[in-house]
């Protein structure tokens, strides 16, 4: 399946520069051992490293969070910040130009790079909307209303009793849950690059808008034609492309971000406390995005498999989705670039025929160095988030694998087979597959042996 490297950033990318709210991953590796438990310091490893805590952080990329950040050990860094995008006090920098967006006009079939001569920049950036974001208090899902700090507790029973307050603030106080945000500053006049998301009527513990991120539509927000690659660029992505395919891709009237991807938090405004405390304390990875192109799921399933699972038979064999979830991004007549079937599977061993994947396979064959799809022939490959095949009481959910939002079991080997194999003990938590009324509590995955 496509997959993405760890290469240096560009100083003309925006994925992470510009695009910066997008999934990513951080691993939090300590730099000494300090653990109190004398069980486990007598572990016998290969490093002083006992323990590696993966945390995911859906819809957010790098910039999104450290555009700002300044390493207390005056180690180097890259972000918005470093490369003078912006400047400490949120504003455009002296290099701002080169995280500006751009708007392109139809075509009639899928596309990831387009032409210099056939991109116009926008003027302003097109307005950040709500997104989805809860405009009023809630008796069942937050911001809370009406429960006291007891009740609170028992539905997120991880914060601290002094936190918990936090469950209940945030709302946009909008008429509506779409549209632009009026609380971000200029939010109709903002200029065309990077904007600090936080403000006068936006504090640190708001509720803001939700962005895209998926597989066809983040290829295409890459920009990427070797005819761009330079020295500090090889793989001539530009990702310029991103409030342009979020505004575009499910139609004028879809509320998916519009230009929410460009936002940053600001920590020398103190925003983002605990992942600048996280940053001082432990490394991070700021030369290093996600695994694969796409959203949440997928890189859920690389990080379990180095690898991509495909629809099944339910014993490994591999088979023919749904009709209704096989993607198709190619654009609708008479539409700019507003997908026909924007779902979950793609063949894509079917380079001529299955829509979406000519561009991208044409543009991997380009590249100076190897980088194949590894599409197994007839395997439908998962592009977006589908939920698991089995729900949390452990049966196989047959009515979601019937309508192709579940996957089927999987037979893909993962990492904890692995671990497995070498008797080591790991365990993975994550939400309900099934929400709850109210409480959104966690699972707790141990092997079977």
């Amino acid at each position: 399946m496509v997959s993405t490297f760890a290469r240096r950033r560009a100083r003309r990318r925006v994925a992470v520069l510009s695009a910066v709210a997008v999934s990513g991953a951080m691993a939090a590796i300590p730099v000494h051992s300090a653990d109190p438990d004398p069980t486990t310091d007598q572990l016998q490893t290969a490093t002083p490293i006992k323990h590696v805590v993966v945390v995911i952080g859906e819809n957010r990329s790098f910039d999104h969070v450290y555009g700002t950040y300044v390493p207390k050990s005056g180690d180097s860094i890259l972000n918005l910040l470093s490369e003078r995008i912006v400047r400490k006090n949120g504003q455009p920098g002296p290099n701002f130009a080169a995280a500006q967006q751009f708007t392109t006009s139809g075509q009639t079939s899928y596309f990831i790079g387009v032409n210099k001569k056939n991109k116009t920049p926008y003027a302003t950036l097109p307005p950040p909307t709500l997104g989805g974001a809860p405009n009023q208090p809630s008796t069942t899902s937050p911001p809370f209303t009406g429960f006291s700090d007891a009740q609170l507790a028992a539905i997120e029973p991880s914060l601290e009793t002094d936190d918990l307050f936090l469950l209940t603030t945030g709302p946009t106080g909008a008429a509506g849950t779409t549209g632009p945000d009026p609380r971000i500053t200029n939010d109709t006049a903002l200029p065309n690059g990077p904007f600090q998301l936080t403000g006068p009527n936006v504090p640190y513990d708001s509720y803001t808008g939700d962005t895209t991120h998926r597989f066809y539509q983040m290829w295409q927000q890459s920009d990427c034609t070797i005819h761009n690659a330079t020295g500090d660029n090889p793989t001539g992505c530009l990702n310029d492309l991103y409030p342009f395919v979020i505004t575009t891709y499910g139609g004028p009237t879809a509320d998916h971000g519009g230009g929410t991807s460009m936002a940053f938090y600001n920590m020398q405004d103190e925003d983002a406390p605990l992942f600048k405390k996280l940053a001082d304390e432990y490394t991070i990875a700021d030369n290093y995005h996600q695994p694969a192109m796409g959203g949440t799921g997928m890189q859920h399933v690389f990080l379990g498999t180095g690898d991509d699972i495909y629809w099944s038979d339910g014993n490994g064999n591999p088979a023919v989705p749904p009709a209704a979830q096989i993607a198709n991004p190619n654009p609708q007549p008479g539409t700019n670039n507003q997908y026909t079937l924007d779902v979950r599977f793609s063949n894509c061993s079917d380079v001529f025929n299955a829509p979406g994947v000519l561009p991208i396979v044409r543009y991997l064959d380009t590249l100076p160095y190897p980088a194949e799809a590894n599409c197994d022939a007839d395997h439908y490959y998962m592009l977006n988030n589908t939920n698991p095949g089995f729900l949390p009481n452990g049966s196989v959910d047959t009515k979601g694998i019937s309508a192709g939002t579940s996957i089927p079991p999987s037979s893909v080997r993962t990492i904890g087979d692995a671990l497995n194999d070498k008797g080591i003990l790991w365990a993975y938590y994550a939400a309900p597959t099934t929400r709850p009324s109210i409480s959104p509590t966690a699972r707790r995955i141990r092997p079977t042996r």
